[in-house]
């Protein structure tokens, strides 16, 4: 009699272990499949077959200010290293009055949109005892790529977003960085050479650009929309204006500093 009660026991222990097995909730899938179910991130497509352009011309009235000539001599392994005269890049003006070195971006109308973070990265190169590009632009999250070609140390310094530093010593590989938030200008400079600056405007678009030595932009595969476009120099401030692009237009932007 208590075999067969101890049978009936064990009978019934399964049959309640079996209910529970198959009535529980499912298991919690593997980290691996939980990072595959996730949401991919919903980026903005530009319609090519719509997509605009701004181009423009940045200049300088008045009396063009002569280049400045910088003296190395304090540092003779950057006299060796500057083949050419160098001269400060601050305010750049050529013959006709064109404005190198202003950085022009849209300063609005692009809210609510996001922006695919383009894998290549922005070269910083230390060339010459110069920062080379003199100004550039960068996205959030995009990588800065710093790097020293010249035969001796620098260090690097962003000043914000959040401010970092580093030695390059010669011959040493490429360093890169990322800035979290938008920041039109970030400097940088280099704590072993004093007249070595460079400015990077950061956004969270590719919209942006830097006026070449005769002082022209442009601005490409813009989608259509009214936007305030804005140039910033670094001697003469900020200048913004409203533009229209209109579907496969091609919309002009010029600014003129004093």
């Amino acid at each position: 009699m208590k075999l067969i009660r101890l049978l009936g026991f064990c009978c019934f222990y399964c049959a309640v272990v079996l209910l529970a097995g198959c009535s529980g909730k499912p298991r919690a899938e593997s980290s691996g499949s939980a990072t595959k179910s996730e949401a991919a991130p919903s980026f903005f497509k530009v319609d090519p077959a719509t997509a605009g352009t701004v181009t423009g011309i940045i200049r300088f009235t008045g009396k063009a200010p002569t280049p400045k000539f910088i003296n190395m001599r304090d540092d003779p392994a950057c006299v060796t290293a500057d083949h050419e005269k160098a001269y400060d890049e601050s305010l750049v003006v050529d013959q006709k009055g064109g404005l190198a070195n202003a950085f022009v971006y849209i300063k609005s109308g692009l809210e609510g949109k996001t922006f695919e973070i383009p894998a290549a990265p922005v070269i910083l190169d230390q060339r010459g005892c110069m920062y080379r590009p003199h100004v550039l632009g960068i996205q959030t999250g995009q990588a800065l790529r710093v790097v020293n070609s010249d035969p001796l140390t620098h260090h690097v310094q962003a000043q914000t977003n959040p401010k970092w530093g580093l030695n390059q010593p010669p011959g040493s590989s490429p360093v890169e960085r990322r800035f979290i938030r938008s920041e039109v200008m970030i400097p940088v400079l280099c704590n072993i050479h004093s007249w070595m600056s460079a400015y990077i405007g950061v956004l969270n678009h590719p919209y942006f650009a830097v006026s070449k030595d005769d002082g022209s932009f442009e601005i490409d595969n813009l989608p259509p929309g009214k936007y305030m476009i804005a140039a910033w120099q670094e001697k003469l401030g900020t200048q913004e204006q409203q533009i229209t692009v209109q579907p496969s237009g091609k919309a002009e932007a010029n600014f003129t500093f004093k």
